[in-house]
């Protein structure tokens, strides 16, 4: 007697893995150990769940259906509602057909006898591979005999803005995807019978390509990009804006083997011809002119900011970046630099006490520079907006505002920076000691990380002030790094090329 082969359960997300990449679906089965850590997973989880539990908040009537002490309880109590003729929501609702399970997060009774299904989702508009999300729920749920009326996505409304502390009616809105859906339906048994089969078969050989990134980045695209052939040291990916998709589609991969001739784009010529020499481009003369007029005293300015997808401070939006530090070096005309900062921490809504701390430590003349600098200007705008008596002041630190990121674009190139010019690509070749690998907070995102773990409830006195020193470490580095920046280009060296 053989043994029967074995029938692999499906789920949602485990067809969106093998429409994504069949091959991403049998490594998350058969070879887990080889994904790579996802590093903002954590925090979009904690996002996810606090947006679902808002979502039941707003229904208070409803029933959850938990999954415990398994999924197979679960069913049984979705079942016994369903049977039941209840008429009030059901969270997280437990469905199962030929082997696919789903947990459904809302459904309301339509008042017709049906049910009115959403899928809450923590982005603010529904996106194209929500449909086949939503096509997955509506074919288990049809098939188990429940009948769905409507279907839609429950993503947040970006124009909510908190007026009530606590308050979140008319936080989400429902984008109804049934009719898109049909389609996909109609061929679901076609793709779970794929999957199944897939999952049955040997590892699938799919080479990467555009597919490892869309619609998620795949936590296996190290593993399957390690069997390719070695890439070119300087591939033609490495030109700025798309520039090297045009090369690969004529099978040219390595920069170098590209005719520099056929080079119309000014800045992508310029890439070129410093990977290939490995001489800088450095206009000295055009950074000189495009600074002249940036009056002292210099305020070099960067602001950190924290987006919450549910909005915690009165006024504020989804998303809005909410400013809760800033480092200002302030250079006066003999070179003197004082160094000044703002940082919140407490949980509380830091926008009064970032703006009034701007209104005082920002001098009322001069040039104020930003890197990138429509973000500080933009956030600044937004204080403004908030509180209409420090609104002169502050729409003249706005007036002020002038950005290093394109003087730099347009006099500075250096083949380390393979085809970027965030500061911290342009950085490593002006002042490599001033790296950002030795700090604790690194980038913006670990910097909304650290503050986020600083105002949770749980953080104990000693590491929020081990995360208060890391945060000024961070961000003072980011205006001390632009005053190097602007100085380095203003400078002559016999060893660059481009203009002098």
């Amino acid at each position: 007697m053989t043994d029967r082969p074995r029938r692999f359960g499906l789920s949602k997300s485990k067809i969106t893995m093998f429409e994504q990449c069949p091959k991403r679906l049998w490594l998350s089965v058969h070879r887990r150990e080889l994904a790579e850590q996802d590093e903002g997973a954590e925090a979009r989880f904690v996002t996810g769940h606090e947006v679902g539990a808002i979502a039941c908040s707003l229904l208070p009537d409803g029933v959850m259906v938990e999954a415990e002490p398994d999924l197979a309880t679960a069913l049984a109590t979705t079942q016994a509602l369903l049977d039941g003729e209840h008429n009030r929501p059901i969270f997280e609702a437990t469905l199962q057909h030929d082997g696919v399970l789903v947990r459904i997060d809302v459904l309301e009774p339509d008042g017709a006898g049906g049910w009115h299904m959403a899928e809450v989702k923590s982005s603010t508009k529904a996106k194209d591979y929500h449909v086949g999300d939503l096509a997955t729920q509506l074919w288990v749920a049809r098939n188990a005999g429940v009948l769905i009326s409507s279907a839609a996505i429950r993503h947040i409304d970006s124009s909510f803005a908190l007026e009530r502390a606590g308050d979140y009616d008319g936080l989400f809105a429902d984008t109804d995807l049934m009719a898109k859906a049909e389609p996909i339906i109609a061929g679901r048994g076609e793709t779970v019978a794929a999957a199944r089969a897939t999952l049955a078969g040997a590892e699938p050989d799919t080479a990467p390509g555009a597919h490892c990134d869309a619609p998620f980045p795949c936590e296996f695209a190290g593993y399957c990009h390690a069997a390719l052939p070695p890439v070119p040291e300087w591939p033609v990916s490495v030109l700025p804006h798309g520039g090297g998709k045009r090369w690969i589609e004529q099978g040219v991969v390595d920069l170098l083997a590209v005719d520099p001739a056929a080079l119309t784009n000014a800045v992508h010529a310029r890439v070129h011809r410093a990977t290939v020499s490995g001489e800088v481009y450095h206009d000295v003369k055009g950074a000189r002119a495009a600074m002249a007029g940036w009056a002292f005293p210099r305020t070099w300015l960067d602001f950190e900011t924290i987006g919450f997808a549910v909005p915690r401070w009165i006024g504020t939006r989804p998303y809005s970046q909410v400013p809760f530090q800033f480092s200002a070096h302030v250079e006066t005309a003999d070179g003197t630099i004082t160094h000044l900062e703002f940082l919140s921490l407490d949980g509380s809504d830091p926008r009064r006490a970032c703006a009034e701390a701007l209104v005082e430590m920002v001098p009322p003349t001069g040039a104020v520079i930003g890197y990138n600098a429509s973000f500080e200007k933009g956030r600044i705008h937004e204080l403004a907006a908030a509180f209409p008596d420090l609104a002169d002041a502050l729409n003249a630190i706005a007036a002020r505002v002038v950005d290093l990121l394109p003087v730099t674009r347009a006099n500075w190139y250096h083949r380390d920076q393979r085809g970027s010019w965030s500061i911290k690509a342009v950085l490593p070749t002006i002042a490599a000691e001033m790296d950002y690998a030795a700090l604790e907070v690194k980038d913006g995102g670990s910097a909304q990380e650290a503050y986020a773990e600083a105002i949770a409830a749980g953080c104990t006195p000693e590491r929020r002030l081990a995360l208060d020193a890391a945060l000024r470490a961070y961000c003072g580095r980011d205006t001390e790094a632009m005053i190097v920046l602007a100085r380095r280009l203003q400078l002559h060296d016999d060893v660059c090329g481009g203009e002098k």
